[in-house]
């Protein structure tokens, strides 16, 4: 219990900093860097999400093909 009320407090320590970074130029322009940073890795996320989901669903439909000429062969 402890630990989480050190998690907290920390949690809360970095976002009253955060506040006050943003207050600045410098700031600003560092949270401007730290979300293209993010939009980016998210972009990367999404399409390797798609890519790989593309390609299961092909694997999926090599597997019902195969099985259907199973079926038809008997």
């Amino acid at each position: 219990m402890r630990k989480l009320l050190w998690l907290m407090s920390g949690v809360v320590l970095g976002f009253v900093a955060a506040h006050f970074v943003n207050q600045t130029p410098e700031g600003r322009r560092f949270f401007a860097r730290v979300n293209r940073g993010v939009d980016e890795l998210n972009r990367a996320f999404v399409t390797g999400y798609r890519e790989a989901e593309a390609e299961a669903d092909e694997l999926l439909d090599d597997v019902e093909n195969a099985l259907r000429k199973l079926r038809e062969q008997r």
